[in-house]
């Protein structure tokens, strides 16, 4: 059974198969540390049509909402190398939310990066990476742990974050592949 830290340095361990994937990120990924608190939601929308005689309105499906998944994600400083780390971390998240810079013409902007996430089998199984878009977050940083007083990162601090689930229009997911591969 793997252990939460390092037995020499006593380090915390990135979880395995626990990470969230940023493009144009210095690193490709931020390994997290901790499990992350993790709400996984969908919902289907239905139209009631009503029928003459009928006591209840016939129920028909409309379509899906999207998928939403929120993360509250735990960083801790444990080393001084943390103080850096989790800024670029902080830093990388909030990046997800802007749009890019196009520097070819006509338009000037194009949009935020397509992200991925993995926890283990609670997202998706198979090894598989789930592609979403960021879109929103927000931090608070606490004023009852210590504070780092050159860079003033708290010693601990959670990001929270909503993503939506996005699919290849040749990939998407309906019932059967939900029960066969959890996608």
């Amino acid at each position: 059974m793997p252990k939460a830290t390092n037995e020499k340095t006593g380090r915390l361990v990135p979880l395995k198969d626990c990470f969230i994937k940023i493009p144009n990120m210095r690193g490709g990924q931020i390994d997290l540390l901790a499990l992350p608190d993790i709400t996984d939601s969908k919902s289907a929308a239905y139209n009631d049509e009503p029928i003459i005689g009928r006591t209840a309105p016939l129920k028909t499906y409309s379509y899906s909402e999207n998928r939403v998944i929120s993360m509250i994600l735990h960083f801790y400083i444990t080393t001084e190398r943390d103080k850096v780390l989790n800024l670029g971390y902080l830093r990388a998240i909030e990046s997800a939310t802007y749009p890019r810079n196009n520097s070819g013409a006509p338009v000037p902007f194009l949009p935020p990066v397509v992200c991925g996430i993995r926890c283990g089998d609670l997202l998706s199984t198979e090894g598989q990476t789930l592609d979403v878009v960021l879109k929103s977050y927000s931090v608070k940083f606490p004023t009852d742990v210590p504070w780092d007083t050159e860079t003033y990162v708290p010693w601990s601090f959670d990001v929270n974050t909503t993503w939506e689930a996005v699919y290849d229009a040749g990939n998407l997911p309906g019932q059967n592949r939900i029960l066969k591969v959890g996608q």
